[in-house]
């Protein structure tokens, strides 16, 4: 056993190298499973990732504690990493998308105009390197996780142009962002 040990503690020694992405933590949540032996609590953390380059993505994970959710989630995000079209440093075009109680709307601004949005959305955008953008969480919904991937959903729901020149449908888009997202 000194050997496995050992080989342990070599891995924790070595530093981490740094990540090509940046990330935040969005929210910490404490849940509670009740069983018949008592109350059961582990932590809910949602982690932004992206890389300031038109990459972004969100990663939702439970643990036993707070550091091991947070590892949890980031991996997760940086495994479901979305593209985001970016046109001079804007989207192309308005979009409105939705997930469970929560809907976003995502405008495109001319340059100059900054980054007006809020909350999970302002993050998001951030992360994603959309310097020009207006957003409104049109619902009353504070649930920062559905805010996250509604906004998800609205850059997936992005398109520039389809191969052939015309734009998709809007019920087949929404349709493959729903199977995305599940």
């Amino acid at each position: 056993m000194p050997g496995k040990q050992r080989k342990q503690f070599e891995q924790r020694g070595k530093p981490r190298e740094k990540s090509e992405f940046d990330s935040k933590l969005v929210d910490l949540a404490r849940v509670v499973r009740v069983s018949a032996g008592g109350r059961r609590f582990r932590f809910r953390a949602v982690v932004v990732v992206g890389d300031h380059k038109a990459r972004v993505g969100v990663g939702v994970a439970k643990g036993a504690d707070v550091a091991q959710a947070i590892e949890k989630a980031t991996r997760k995000a940086t495994k479901s990493l979305v593209t985001v079209p970016i046109v001079n440093d804007t989207i192309a075009h308005e979009v409105t998308a939705t997930f469970g109680a929560s809907r976003i709307l995502l405008k495109p601004q001319k340059q100059g105009r900054g980054l007006v949005a809020g909350g999970v959305t302002r993050i998001i955008a951030e992360k994603a390197g959309i310097k020009n953008i207006s957003a409104k969480t049109i619902t009353r919904s504070r649930n920062k996780l559905n805010n996250a991937l509604a906004t998800l959903a609205a850059i997936r729901m992005l398109q520039v142009s389809d191969e052939k020149g015309k734009e998709p449908k809007k019920e087949e888009v929404e349709e493959k962002v729903k199977e995305e997202t599940l």
